[in-house]
């Protein structure tokens, strides 16, 4: 029997923050470190809405700064699943400035992959599987693929 689907449209989410004082690094740009916890946490979103569950990240495949951000500038991500495994998920979350008129400037592009987890959090639990809808969603799952294959290879290369 198949199990359940659901569509990217269904875990998308879309969260906006400021730059403040204390996110600042020593050169007055936005600290990367604080960009990739606002990646996580909204990788994290995402996969918990398609697992409807527990879940914990397990590894960032690809975390490209594109351009900094300073003081005051709104950070928007926007985070959507791209590939589904057993219990795995592949999130890949945008990151862009918004400027005062709402165009927004890509500064950064990440890919997580997310593991579900069982109500105890000590196992991986299976998830849904993804309803491919656009072909946009269908060349970023064949992506998702080609990630998933490189991360076994670095898995047995001992990374």
């Amino acid at each position: 029997m198949d199990r359940a689907k659901r569509k990217v449209s269904d875990s998308m989410v879309e969260q906006v923050f400021q730059v403040r004082p204390g996110h600042l690094n020593g050169a007055n740009r936005l600290f990367g470190g604080q960009l990739m916890a606002w990646i996580d946490e909204v990788a994290g979103l995402v996969a918990v809405r398609h697992s409807k569950g527990n879940v914990v990240t397990a590894s960032v495949d690809n975390l490209k700064f594109i351009r900094g951000a300073k003081q005051c500038d709104l950070i928007v991500l926007i985070g959507r699943i791209t590939y589904v495994g057993n219990s795995s998920m592949e999130v890949r979350v945008d990151a862009y400035v918004e400027d005062p008129e709402g165009i927004r400037r890509p500064i950064n592009r990440a890919y997580l992959t997310l593991v579900a987890l069982n109500d105890e959090g000590t196992a991986p639990r299976t998830v849904p599987g993804l309803e491919i809808e656009t072909e946009s969603e269908r060349a970023e799952w064949l992506a998702g693929e080609r990630r998933k294959q490189l991360r076994l290879e670095r898995r047995k290369e001992g990374f």
